[in-house]
């Protein structure tokens, strides 16, 4: 039996490039998205003429807990659950903020975009994980996370991620008796333009801000989601991995 796959965020950037490295793996497929239901449900077509696989696109907003009882309904309606929830989708503010200028608003949208979203999702379909035996859970983090590193300009971002570091790995010691395993990968300064592109598209071109010497892809970031979502990483949980070719990302803000 295929393994199911639900992906927030899915149907754009890295979860895009993550739904389709699933989905060549044989996964089926669930793609979440938030308000683009032409592009979501377009792009779950184009999965299932291209690998054969079921696709689906589901509408919520992760940081509503309504939303996510709608979305796991969802998925237990239609596939019996979700073997693998990659946690993709997370709210960013790219205006340069200090803590004392974010709103009220602001704060709270990126907190329970990043981190209370992964609990309401993770709380409803843990049970037919461990029904099942087998689980993976991926959530997304940014470099040096785990040591609750100070991000100039990023402090909420920062916080919910870090909060999130420590979420991810409780989940992975108190479910790895059931099978489950929970890693948080974290990418590099992945521009916009690059998210949807695959390694072989930035080989060719030269970086000096990364020490590999060439951009960051979605793909990069796919392949490790893919080999951790797999039987092959059992092994591997409450594990924070870097994904960013050298590149100290928090100290970009002091660079020229």
């Amino acid at each position: 039996m295929a393994k199911t796959a639900l992906i927030t965020g899915g149907s754009k950037g890295i979860g895009r490039k993550t739904a389709e490295s699933l989905a060549a793996a044989g996964c089926r497929i669930v793609i979440n998205y938030r308000s683009d239901r032409a592009q979501a449900e377009q792009f779950a077509s184009e999965l299932s003429a291209k690998f054969g696989v079921t696709a689906e696109a589901i509408c919520g907003d992760v940081s509503s807990k309504e939303d996510c009882e709608h979305i796991a309904s969802f998925v237990l309606r239609e596939f019996g659950g979700a073997d693998i929830v990659v946690h993709n989708a997370g709210p960013y503010i790219h205006e340069r903020k200090t803590m004392a200028e974010y709103s009220w608003d602001e704060w709270s949208m990126i907190m329970n975009g990043n981190m209370t979203a992964v609990f309401y999702l993770t709380k409803l379909l843990l049970p037919s994980m461990k029904e099942n035996g087998w689980g993976r859970i991926i959530t997304f983090g940014f470099d040096r996370v785990e040591t609750a590193p100070g991000w100039f300009y990023r402090s909420a971002f920062a916080a919910a991620k870090t909060g999130l570091a420590s979420l991810t790995k409780t989940i992975a010691m108190e479910e790895a008796a059931s099978g489950i395993t929970a890693n948080m990968v974290c990418p590099g300064d992945i521009t916009e333009g690059w998210k949807e592109k695959n390694v072989i598209d930035a080989c060719s071109i030269d970086s000096t801000h990364v020490p590999v010497g060439r951009p960051g892809t979605g793909e990069d970031i796919a392949r490790i989601v893919a080999f951790l979502v797999s039987e092959e990483s059992s092994f591997i949980t409450g594990a924070i991995i870097p994904v960013t070719g050298g590149q100290d990302v928090l100290g970009k803000h002091f660079r020229k």
